[in-house]
């Protein structure tokens, strides 16, 4: 499994509950262009439309070899490929209790790029402020520990 992009911001901003695997509808550009590894899931997120999951503003940076095949918007919406159980599934709570579908990782399985999605409840401030001060307090006893053993 090779790691192509991933949303750092997601942990942050958000308490992950479940995640999913889901394929991802793309053109052969669009492919060639992210084996590069020119994608980003920086600023992405999923919306529920007509029983189908799109991935709005996945940025996928235009092949330069493509030539007249490609397509001109790089943020264009992608279609996300779940089983019609796992869509009414994250459907019935992301409309009911208040829950966000973002995209954590983009990956290769074996030749195919695959999307891990996850259901999220939103941050407020004082848990992001107690992240951090969490996040300090372990870079500090990392940095005294390895001072001690050096």
């Amino acid at each position: 499994m090779k790691i192509i992009a991933v949303n750092k911001s997601a942990s942050f901003e958000y308490f992950i509950e479940e995640k999913y695997e889901a394929g991802i509808v793309l053109e052969g550009s669009e492919v060639k262009s992210i084996r590069l590894g020119h994608a980003s899931l920086g600023e992405s997120f999923c919306e529920i439309r007509r029983g189908e999951i799109i991935l709005k503003n996945m940025h996928v940076a235009l092949y330069d070899k493509s030539g007249a095949f490609s397509t001109k918007d790089s943020r264009k919406d992608r279609k996300l490929l779940l089983h019609r159980r796992e869509i009414a599934k994250i459907a019935g709570k992301v409309n009911e209790k208040g829950y966000t579908l973002v995209p954590l990782k983009l990956y290769f399985k074996d030749a195919l790029v695959k999307a891990e999605i996850a259901l999220c409840k939103g941050k407020h401030t004082y848990d992001k402020k107690r992240a951090i001060a969490e996040r300090d307090v372990k870079r500090a006893t990392d940095r005294a520990v390895k001072e001690i053993f050096r």
